[in-house]
């Protein structure tokens, strides 16, 4: 049985993603990005990372054996997300050099990368890059849910424990609990 492209779409939609915008450098060397959603944190060691992008993108051509960059977008670049998802804004987004290519300013984390693998994904193509260093910042990120963009909510304040046995302070034992090592039994 194929489940049919647009419920499939729709079914991966209820899952909420964070924005990225990866960039690179393309034939030219003119900085270009792209706006995607599906980036996965792979492995710490060694510090690697993928992005799945269509094989109709022009990135996706640019990416071949070349470094790049994840852009995370914060809550505030609604506007960088669509400039890369092909609704250009004039004046576009800010770029700086980043270690292995262009970044753009402003985002909430950006992982530079060298190339380490490509694999086939179907209609997509799986780039996973070595991070070789990262930058972080404290805005808040630019999710995706639901064929829109969205901010996260209020956080949740003492509440997330509730109704758990696992609660530090009201489970089977309190955050306070010291516990003596077992020792072993004389012979």
């Amino acid at each position: 049985m194929t489940v049919p492209s647009r419920e499939l779409r729709n079914a991966f939609g209820r899952f909420a993603t964070g924005v990225t915008v990866v960039t690179c450098r393309n034939d030219e060397g003119t900085p270009h990005g792209a706006t995607v959603n599906a980036f996965t944190a792979v492995s710490l060691e060694p510090a690697l990372c993928q992005v799945t992008l269509t094989r109709r993108s022009k990135a996706c051509g640019y990416l071949d054996a070349a470094p790049f960059a994840v852009n995370v977008l914060g809550a505030g670049q609604v506007d960088t997300a669509w400039h890369f998802a092909g609704r250009p804004s004039d004046p576009g987004p800010e770029w700086t050099e980043g270690p292995t290519a262009p970044v753009l300013v402003g985002s909430a984390a950006v992982y530079s990368c060298r190339p380490w693998r490509t694999y086939d994904g179907g209609d997509h193509l799986i780039v996973v890059g070595e991070v070789v260093q990262i930058e972080v910042t404290d805005a808040e990120p630019l999710l995706f849910y639901a064929g829109a963009f969205r901010e996260i909510g209020p956080r949740e304040t003492g509440t997330h424990w509730g109704g758990s046995l696992d609660c530090p302070e009201a489970g089977w034992f309190d955050a306070a609990t010291r516990f003596t090592p077992l020792q072993p039994q004389a012979a």
